[in-house]
């Protein structure tokens, strides 16, 4: 258990879980009284926590990481699962008390997605900069025409109604690459 704890922190865990509550929290409080409607703001917790947990897919010391006994691919891909599960059920807490901002199916397929977002931009570009990736495609979505054809609706994903076949197969594609590539190839340096 105390390699656990020390993963945790090593992985800025604390951190991240505080602001995902406090995000969460937020926009409950913004949207009290409004009941449901509007997709973006359930999409804007759901990219904040996906920015939040991003920070942790990188360990202090990557040379140390790498020359580890252990097998990280499973890690890897666990703590994403994991950090997208947290992402996700946050919010369906916060919605518990009352305020129902999203459904289920909807929370599940954009926190997988955007999680899915954040391994591969830590991939790419590192875990300090692993936020830009979701950064950018939700700040696009919201700015974006609205989804009339097949691109632009693969483009506005995370807000399509739940149950759309663009907005589930591109989540589920982000997140199976994402977590691919994060798992075999790491952080980047």
């Amino acid at each position: 258990m105390r390699w656990l704890t020390l993963y945790a922190r090593s992985r800025q865990v604390p951190v991240s879980l505080a602001a995902v509550l406090v995000s969460a929290v937020a926009v409950w409080a913004l949207v009290r009284g409004e009941g449901p409607g509007d997709p973006r703001l359930p999409v804007l917790v759901l990219a904040m926590g996906a920015m939040a947990a991003s920070v942790g897919l990188g360990g202090q010391d990557l040379a140390l990481d790498r020359t580890a006994a252990i097998r990280w691919a499973p890690r890897r891909a666990a703590h994403v699962l994991l950090a997208g599960a947290v992402v996700g059920g946050v919010l369906l807490a916060v919605q518990n008390t009352g305020e129902d901002m999203a459904t289920t199916e909807f929370v599940v397929r954009d926190s997988a997605g955007l999680m899915g977002l954040a391994a591969l931009g830590a991939a790419i570009s590192g875990a300090q900069y692993a936020w830009t990736v979701p950064f950018a495609w939700l700040s696009y979505t919201f700015f974006a025409p609205p989804p009339t054809s097949m691109p632009t609706q693969v483009a506005t994903w995370m807000l399509l109604p739940p149950g759309t076949a663009a907005g589930t197969w591109t989540a589920l594609a982000l997140t199976v690459t994402g977590i691919a590539v994060y798992a075999v190839a790491g952080p980047r340096r």
